[in-house]
């Protein structure tokens, strides 16, 4: 996990297989360094930067813009020779606590990207505006319920907190439907 190509070089070469960088994989030499060392690749939209990314939240079309930005990097990556490649929307990164919840809802969208979904939605601020919870840690429910909406709306990876928790409830939704 870092937005910087050295990092992600170093760590590839020490045998990391995929890098993940909210930064889009738009850093000098990222790309090449992953194309370099054939690693996978979770590629994220957010809007600025993390100092400045929740300045404004507002957008015109919301999956329209977050699947532009994730398509135009997913062929980025494909021409430079990266195959294994994932998709997050952000939640979280640039977006309001409405737009979050919508992401996750409008997930099935996303698929036309032609890659899977990545999704980390644990603990964050946007669940404590839903449910009225400031402390992170006191948010299980709330994530374990982005986790289910993710996963039924088409998430093929779910970053998570409460790894055994999420399982559980994966196992049990699959059991039941």
């Amino acid at each position: 996990d870092t937005q910087k190509a050295s990092v992600a070089d170093a760590a590839l070469a020490a045998g990391a297989e995929v890098v993940n960088d909210v930064n889009g994989l738009r850093a000098d030499g990222m790309v090449e360094a992953l194309a370099r060392h054939g690693a996978g690749a979770v590629v994220m939209h957010m809007r600025g930067s993390p100092r400045t990314m929740q300045l404004d939240t507002r957008y015109d079309g919301l999956v329209g813009d977050v699947q532009r930005f994730l398509s135009e990097r997913i062929e980025v990556l494909r021409s430079a020779g990266v195959e294994r490649i994932w998709a997050d929307p952000g939640i979280g990164f640039g977006k309001s606590p409405q737009d979050c919840a919508e992401l996750i809802r409008r997930l099935p969208e996303l698929r036309s990207l032609g890659v899977p979904l990545y999704v980390g939605a644990s603990r964050k601020s946007f669940l404590g505006h839903l449910v009225g919870e400031p402390d992170p840690k006191a948010r299980l429910a709330a994530s374990l319920g982005a986790a289910a909406a993710a996963a039924r709306q088409g998430a093929s990876v779910l970053r998570v907190h409460e790894v055994l928790e999420t399982r559980q409830l994966l196992d049990v939704i699959q059991a039941c439907t």
